[in-house]
C-alpha cells in the first residue's frame, strides 16, 4: 500500500505523522516550559531560541509545541465525536426511514441554518470556556455535516441487494448498520474525515483568535497568531509561524485523504 503511493501523498502523510509526533511528545521536546518567559519580547531568532521568542518573551518554539498538541487533540477529539455522533444517527435515519428520518433530518436542517461559528460564539459566550466543552460544542455542531453525508450514503447502500438479504435472513438493524452499510460508506467517510479534521483545525484556531477559543495559559495555534498579530506592523514574523504550521496540516491532511478515498471508491459489497 505504501509502496504505490504517490509524492504528494507520501510528503502530506510525512508533514501528518510529523505534527502529530510533535503534539504527542510536546514534553519532552519543547526546550522550555509553555508558560515560562525566557527573554525580551520578541527577540530574533537564535541558537537559544530557534524561531525567536513572542510578546512576552517566551520560547516561540516551546509555544508552538504545545500549541500544535493543544490544536491537534481538541481538532481530533471533535472530529471523533462528530464522526461517532453523525454516522451513527444517519445511518439510523436511513434504515429506519418515515417519521423518524423526518424528525432527525428535519432537526439537522434547522441546526444547519445557523452558521456554525455564530452559534459556537453564542453558545460560548454563556458557559465556561474549557477544552471539554470546546470539543462537545464543536463536535456537536460539525456532526451535522457528518449525518448529511452518512444518511445520502447509507440510502443507497440501504436499498442494495445484499442488505435486503441479511433483512430477509433476519437480521436486526444493528446488524445491518454496522455489518452491512459501514464497511461500504466507509470510503466517503474516510475522506470527509480528513477534511472535517481540518475544518476543526481551523475552527478552533478561530474560536481562540476571538478570544473564545483555548484560554491561557495554554496554548493554540490561533492564540499564538492572536497574541503576536501586532509584532507584523513592525515586521516582526511571529504571528506567520502557526499560520504556515495550520496552512501545512491542512494541506497534508487532505493530500492523505485524497489518496485514501481514491484507493476506496467501489463497493466492497456485504458480508452475507
Amino acid at each position: 500500500m505504501i509502496k504505490n503511493m504517490p509524492l504528494s501523498a507520501m510528503i502530506g502523510l510525512f508533514f501528518v505523522c510529523l505534527y502529530f509526533a510533535m503534539a504527542i511528545f510536546a514534553p519532552w521536546l519543547a526546550p522550555y516550559g509553555m508558560a515560562e518567559v525566557v527573554g525580551d519580547v520578541w527577540e530574533p531568532s537564535s541558537a537559544a531560541h530557534w524561531l525567536g521568542t513572542d510578546n512576552i518573551g517566551r520560547d516561540l518554539l516551546t509555544r508552538m509545541i504545545y500549541g500544535g498538541q493543544t490544536t491537534i487533540y481538541i481538532a481530533t477529539a471533535a472530529t471523533i465525536l462528530s464522526f461517532t455522533m453523525g454516522s451513527v444517527l444517519g445511518f439510523l435515519a436511513a434504515v429506519l426511514g418515515g417519521w423518524a428520518d423526518q424528525l432527525l433530518s428535519r432537526s439537522v436542517d434547522l441546526v444547519m441554518s445557523i452558521p456554525s461559528l455564530i452559534l459556537a460564539l453564542v453558545i460560548l459566550s454563556v458557559m465556561p470556556v474549557t477544552v471539554p466543552i470546546l470539543i462537545v460544542v464543536m463536535g456537536v455542531l460539525d456532526s451535522t455535516r457528518v449525518f448529511r453525508l452518512a444518511r445520502a450514503v447509507a440510502v443507497d447502500i440501504n436499498a442494495m441487494e445484499f442488505v435486503e438479504a441479511a433483512t430477509l435472513r433476519g437480521e436486526g438493524r444493528g446488524w445491518v448498520i454496522f455489518r452491512e452499510i459501514l464497511p461500504n460508506a466507509l470510503s466517503p467517510l474516510v475522506a470527509e474525515m480528513g477534511l472535517r479534521f481540518i475544518f476543526a483545525v481551523l475552527f478552533i484556531s478561530t474560536l481562540s483568535f476571538l478570544g473564545l477559543g483555548v484560554q491561557p495559559p495554554l496554548a493554540d495555534w490561533g492564540g499564538i497568531v492572536k497574541e503576536n498579530k501586532d509584532g507584523i506592523v513592525y515586521g516582526i514574523g511571529a504571528a506567520l509561524y502557526p499560520a504556515v504550521a495550520i496552512a501545512t496540516l491542512a494541506i497534508s491532511v487532505n493530500l492523505v485523504a485524497d489518496w485514501i478515498l481514491n484507493r476506496t471508491t467501489s463497493l466492497k459489497g456485504g458480508r452475507g
